[in-house]
């Protein structure tokens, strides 16, 4: 294995890959296979200063580009990179801690291991072995909860800036109902998430998100001040816990009795809105799922946490009806998630949805966990499939890389959509990190699988 940690893009530098590509262009939910679902059997990427200069099939752009060294991957699938909009990278190193609910799991191992980041020695250790893991499992961008100090969010930045990564995270804001050490004051965290953002929204391909952890840890005034910075900050996100747990939406109803429900809590701080993602909402009302179709906000879908904290089962096929369509995409939620792994957070996603009887395909899967997430995160203007000018984030999947996935699966490309559906699931079904064979940033490898 290997993995490039200060990752540069050559200037002026061109090269081209060849492969079957599988992207989306609309999205599965919503618009037929053949329209929404882009697959290419024999395919070229070219890369230049790591933008989509050109793509499509080989045999078109062979001669305009035959001066290029192409990098090869026959019987492999390209994909864009993988865009989790929902991990705790201070929660690593308790990952498959043992269980109990939300609140006991959150007092028992979160809180004790998040006080560890105020090293910022163990902070810079543990940000490279997380921003490592994604890279392993074909994770490019991701929507990142750091610690509530601030040297977390920096030392996490930093990491990612030496690996050119397009990231979001935040510092946790955090003010009651949890231990001393680990609390700011409302005004402690405004100051210092506003500095946060002038150092790191837009620096390299980093973005901010102001981020409270939850509605009960924190005071009406720490939710107005976070409300606050989103109008200074028009462009930086939201990114916070909502309707995880009954017992957590029970008790979001006795800190707040003024407030109609969980969302109106943040809606009344001016924290709902198109750029505002809300991890779970497994637990959302019907009125909460009119105001997030409304407000153009976010789902962060959470399947392997959810099943892990024995929370419920998202309902996703109301967030993608026609009647209140909710932008939602997939996320681990490391530590309470189980994997750091998009394919195994598919596989979980597939049978939440089986429980609820609705049937997830596997575009639909793999749609959430790429274009999905980018339009999610309003970022699918530069990530998110292989359109001309994008940034060149993308993954190589090797479809055999267990002897019984090569059993199931034919070395040759899959000639049709139907035959390359049954591929794609048994992906995401079987899949995992070994999968991975290796991961581009801007079109430079960041990590390549051990042969």
């Amino acid at each position: 294995m290997a993995i490039n940690q200060n990752l540069s893009v050559s200037k002026n530098s061109i090269k081209a890959f060849r492969g079957a590509f599988l992207d989306f262009v609309e999205d599965p939910f919503y618009v037929a296979q053949n329209q929404s679902v882009r697959y290419v059997p024999d395919g070229l990427l070219v890369v230049e200063n790591g933008i989509v200069k050109a793509f499509g099939a080989y045999d078109r752009l062979k001669e305009k580009f035959s001066d290029i060294t192409v990098s090869e991957y026959p019987g492999m699938l390209l994909m864009p990179g993988f865009i989790d909009i929902h991990v705790h990278f201070s929660q690593t190193g308790m990952i498959a801690a043992y269980g109990k609910q939300l609140l006991d799991w959150l007092n028992q191992y979160t809180f004790p291991t998040e006080l560890k980041f105020k090293d910022r020695e163990y902070a810079e250790q543990v940000a490279a072995i997380f921003l490592d893991e994604l890279l392993r499992n074909g994770t490019t961008t991701a929507v990142v909860l750091a610690a509530v100090f601030s040297a977390s969010v920096d030392a996490f930045f930093e990491a990612a800036s030496r690996r050119n990564l397009r990231m979001i995270a935040g510092k946790v804001m955090m003010d009651r109902n949890a231990p001393k050490y680990l609390t700011d004051t409302a005004q402690e965290s405004y100051q210092d998430s506003k500095k946060l953002i002038e150092k790191w929204h837009h620096n390299q391909r980093l973005l901010y998100a102001v981020s409270p952890r939850f509605a009960p840890t924190s005071t009406p005034e720490q939710l107005k001040l976070a409300g606050k910075l989103l109008q200074e900050h028009p462009d930086v996100y939201l990114h916070t816990h909502l309707s995880e747990n009954v017992n957590e939406v029970a008790w979001v109803k006795e800190l707040f009795p003024e407030c109609k429900g969980y969302l109106d809590v943040y809606d009344r701080a001016g924290l709902v809105g198109e750029r505002s993602i809300f991890a779970h909402g497994v637990q959302l009302t019907n009125a909460e799922f009119q105001r997030l179709s409304e407000a153009k906000s976010t789902i962060a879908f959470c399947p392997t946490s959810n099943l892990f904290l024995g929370s419920g089962l998202f309902d996703l096929e109301k967030a993608k009806s026609i009647d209140v369509p909710i932008k939602v995409g997939l996320a681990t939620d490391v530590g309470a998630g189980t994997s750091l792994s998009m394919l195994q957070t598919a596989n979980e996603a597939y049978k939440v949805a089986q429980l609820r009887q609705y049937s997830l395909s596997a575009f639909q899967a793999l749609f959430l966990a790429t274009l999905g997430s980018a339009r999610a995160l309003c970022l699918d203007d530069r990530i998110g499939n292989f359109e001309v000018g994008k940034e060149a984030d993308f993954v190589v999947l090797d479809l055999r890389s267990t002897p019984l996935m090569a059993f199931r699966n034919s070395a040759a490309p899959a000639t049709t959509l139907e035959e390359l559906a049954d591929r794609a699931f048994s992906l995401i079904i079987m899949g995992d990190d070994r999968a991975v064979h290796a991961t581009y940033i801007l079109g430079e490898l960041a990590y390549s699988k051990a042969d």
